[in-house]
């Protein structure tokens, strides 16, 4: 695809990682990018301070590495010497007081090996035989999309939901596993499921024979030296963007030459034209601009359905000497039948060695849709109910020498049934108006991967139609 014609403006609504990563994939077009960010700092969900001396990340703490889309683009940006493989991504499930460890071969909980399940310990006697029956039962009939819970518990019983499902897919999305989506959020599992009558089988299929040398040696997960949060920063820098943070657009609307966005109070509105405007926006917010704008009410309407979780990330700094068992592993996952109110724990300086001290720093997740209550709490109640939670599970002593409590409201978008069919609503609308796009984890993924990916198909969609409206200009121009 050639350039477009020199001097076009674009506005990008939205400074976390989606809307940073498509202000870098315009750059070097010859337009002007300008990213306008609410909040008083650029990053969304991606943010690092200091706990204890150590800095650790506030948001997301890594990215998925076999997914090319996030190391790409850190390494496009110089930022390759910063990555960081971790030490131990082995994890296990906290469940009926012990901790067991997480089957080796399942996709998202859905076992693959029955013998793998079983010595996991993870499942009654009966929650295991119930399991098996997959083996045998007629081929589940699907019509649509469907609930992850109900599918799963049609194949695998009950057990195999609460207490393996619900913890990995459910702690992914702070969701829950009876209104996520099948197709939406395990799309690959979604599609083998169709060619076996066994979803066991569907789970070897996509996991395949085991692991082989190369992908072995390739980690899973990765991250930055400086941690995740440093990334935004160095990719503003990059993009060659103008950046202004506590830049609320309040309105847009077109104009004759493109698209008008009122920023600021009401008392004393900033303006903005621009040729072409990028929503990198959650999709509540969005839905609010895009209602605005004729003929885009179907969009609207169809990113309002999307509804968000809110979470806490509470971080907990201890002396090594504090747990009475040195620590292997990468962390835990709870199910939520357990009732416990932290969801998932990671030994942070376990899991990421270069951040290893004589502390050992704790992270536990807080909060599920529905469970908005425990939020309310002041930062020292939640943080000494994680602590609590932290001890029942592992036997640490004493108060911790620091703590951290990060709030995301709203945080997480909810894939509910129905959520492909929403997008496809959503960018049918979007597409019928001329230099709009959106990008972000509204759509087709939340992982950092997922986001730049639907910020490179924003910026192509921006892109594509600056050059057929440089050519047209053009065209009126020599036929005058």
């Amino acid at each position: 695809m050639s350039s477009p014609e020199p001097c076009r403006r674009v506005a990008i609504v939205g400074g976390g990682i989606a809307g940073l990563a498509a202000a870098y994939f315009l750059r070097d077009q010859g337009i002007v990018v300008t990213v306008l960010e609410g909040s008083p700092a650029i990053g969304g969900k991606l943010a690092v301070s200091e706990v204890a001396g150590i800095a650790i990340d506030a948001g997301a703490e890594a990215l998925l590495a076999r997914r090319p889309e996030g190391v790409d683009l850190i390494r496009a940006i110089g930022l390759a010497d910063q990555l960081v493989r971790p030490g131990t991504t082995t994890a296990s499930i906290w469940t009926r007081g012990h901790f067991r460890p997480l089957p080796r071969r399942q996709c998202m909980g859905v076992p693959a090996d029955f013998g793998d399940l079983e010595r996991s310990g993870i499942l009654s006697p009966a929650g295991l035989d119930r399991a098996r029956q997959d083996a045998v039962l007629a081929a589940t009939a699907r019509d649509g999309d469907v609930a992850v819970g109900q599918f799963v518990g049609s194949r695998f019983g009950p057990e195999v939901v609460d207490r393996l499902v619900e913890p990995l897919l459910g702690g992914v999305y702070a969701g829950r596993v009876d209104q996520l989506s099948l197709e939406a959020t395990v799309p690959g599992l979604a599609a083998e499921s169709q060619k076996h009558r066994s979803l066991a089988e569907a789970a070897a299929a996509m996991l395949g024979p085991g692991q082989n040398e190369n992908l072995a040696a390739q980690p899973v997960f990765t991250t930055l030296a400086g941690g995740l949060g440093s990334l935004p920063d160095a990719l503003a820098e990059a993009s060659g963007a103008a950046v202004r943070t506590t830049a609320t657009v309040r309105e847009l609307a077109r104009t004759p030459e493109g698209w008008r966005l009122t920023i600021g109070p009401a008392i004393a509105p900033g303006r903005i034209d621009a040729d072409a405007v990028i929503l990198a926006l959650p999709a509540r917010p969005a839905s609010r601009l895009v209602r605005q704008v004729a003929g885009a009410a179907g969009a609207a309407a169809a990113l309002a359905e999307i509804e968000y979780a809110s979470m806490a990330i509470v971080t907990l700094a201890y002396p090594a000497t504090a747990f009475p068992e040195p620590i292997t592993g990468s962390g835990y996952l709870v199910p939520a039948i357990d009732g416990r109110p932290v969801k998932a724990v990671t030994y942070s300086t376990v899991k990421w060695p270069h951040l290893a001290s004589g502390l050992h720093v704790v992270r536990c997740s807080i909060g599920r849709i529905g469970e908005e209550a425990v939020l309310q709490r002041d930062d020292a109640e939640l943080a000494a109910l994680a602590a609590a939670d932290l001890a029942a599970a592992t036997g640490v002593t004493g108060r911790p020498a620091a703590t951290r409590v990060t709030r995301w409201g709203g945080g997480l978008p909810q894939y509910t049934v129905g959520h492909l069919d929403r997008v496809r609503r959503i960018r049918a609308g979007i597409a019928a108006q001329p230099g709009l796009a959106v990008c972000g984890a509204a759509y087709d993924g939340i992982g950092i991967p997922a986001c730049i990916a639907s910020a490179l198909m924003a910026a192509d969609q921006i892109l594509g139609y600056l050059e057929g409206r440089a050519v047209a200009e053009r065209a009126r121009g020599a036929g005058e």
